[in-house]
C-alpha cells in the first residue's frame, strides 16, 4: 500500500468519524445530564434522516439547508419525549433509573422502527445531490464536497455546543446539573427545564447526524440500532463523564476503522474498532478523555 492510499483512508476515516462524533455527543449529553440511557437515540437519527430525505424529495432542499427544518422539528420531538416518557424516569434513583430508561427507550425504538416501516417501507433511501461526484483533488487525495461539508458541519456544531455549554447561562446550568443534580437544584436551577433542554439538544444532534447519514450512506428503518451501538461504543471510549470528549473519540474510531480497512480489508474494520473498544475498557475503563 502506498502513502497516498494511507492518507486517503485516513481522510475518509475522519469524514466517517465526524458523523460518529456528532451522533455520540447527543447520547453522551443526555446520559451525562439525565443519567438515563436512551437506546432509541439511533431512531432519532433515523427520523432526522427521513425528514431531510423528504424535504429533498418534495422541495429539492439540499440536506445542509434541510437543517433549518430538521433541527426545530427534532427539538420539538425531544421536548415531547422528555415530557411524555423520560420525565417520569429521571425522578428515580440509581440502577432503577438506568433499567427503566433502557426498557422505555427500547420500546420507543421498536415503535419508531415499525412506524417507519409502515409509513416509509423498508427500502433504503438516499439523496443524490448535484455535487455528489464532485470534489477536490489535493496531491492525489480525493476530498468529495459532500464529505468535506459533513466534516465542516460537525466542527461547527461542536464549537457551537462548546460555546453554548461554557458561555451561556442555560449551558452552565446544564453542566452544573450534570455535575450534581441536588446541588444544582439547591442553587435555584430548574432542573426539569434543564432536563427538557438537554433532551431537545440531544435529539437535534442525533438528527443532524441523520442528515449526513442519508446523504453519505443512505437510510432505512433498521439503521437505528447500528448507530445507537456506535454511539454507545464512542461514549464509553470517551468516558461517560466527558460530554464533548465523545467527538474526538468518534474521530478516533473513524480513523482506526478507516486505516484498518485499508490495511486489512473492510471485513476487519469493524472488528479492529471493537478490539480497540475492549482494550480501552481493560486498560482505561474511565475513558480516554476523562481526567483522573
Amino acid at each position: 500500500m502506498n502513502f497516498e492510499n494511507v492518507i486517503q483512508s485516513l481522510m475518509f476515516g475522519l469524514f466517517t468519524g465526524a458523523i460518529y462524533g456528532i451522533a455520540a455527543v447527543g447520547l453522551s449529553l443526555v446520559f451525562g445530564v439525565l443519567k438515563v440511557l436512551n437506546v432509541a437515540h439511533g431512531e432519532l437519527l433515523m427520523l432526522g434522516g427521513y425528514i431531510s430525505y423528504f424535504a429533498f424529495a418534495a422541495w429539492g432542499l439540499d440536506p445542509f439547508l434541510s437543517l433549518l427544518i430538521v433541527i426545530p422539528a427534532m427539538i420539538l420531538a425531544g421536548i415531547v419525549l422528555d415530557r411524555v416518557l423520560f420525565r417520569h424516569i429521571v425522578r428515580q434513583e440509581g440502577e432503577e433509573k438506568i433499567k427503566n430508561s433502557l426498557l422505555v427507550s427500547f420500546g420507543l425504538a421498536l415503535i419508531m422502527q415499525n412506524l417507519a416501516i409502515t409509513q416509509f417501507t423498508a427500502d433504503d433511501r438516499s439523496i443524490q445531490v448535484a455535487y455528489m461526484g464532485m470534489g477536490i483533488n489535493l496531491l492525489g487525495i480525493s476530498l468529495p464536497y459532500s464529505r468535506l461539508g459533513s466534516l465542516i458541519l460537525a466542527l461547527v456544531v461542536i464549537l457551537a455546543l462548546h460555546f453554548f455549554l461554557h458561555h451561556s447561562l442555560a449551558g452552565k446550568a446544564v453542566l452544573a446539573t450534570a455535575e450534581d443534580v441536588e446541588a444544582a437544584e439547591l442553587a435555584g436551577i430548574n432542573i426539569h427545564r434543564v432536563f427538557m433542554l438537554t433532551f431537545a439538544v440531544g435529539a437535534s444532534l442525533a438528527a443532524i447526524a441523520g442528515t449526513q447519514v442519508v446523504l453519505t450512506y443512505g437510510i432505512s428503518p433498521s439503521v437505528g440500532l447500528y448507530w445507537t451501538l456506535k454511539a454507545l461504543i464512542i461514549v464509553i471510549l470517551a468516558g461517560t463523564n466527558s460530554i464533548l470528549g465523545a467527538f474526538p473519540a468518534g474521530l478516533l474510531l473513524g480513523v482506526v476503522e478507516g486505516l484498518s480497512g485499508a490495511f486489512l480489508g473492510q471485513t476487519y474494520s469493524e472488528v479492529i474498532g471493537l478490539v480497540m473498544f475492549l482494550l480501552v475498557l481493560m486498560l482505561r475503563p474511565q475513558g480516554l478523555f476523562v481526567r483522573q
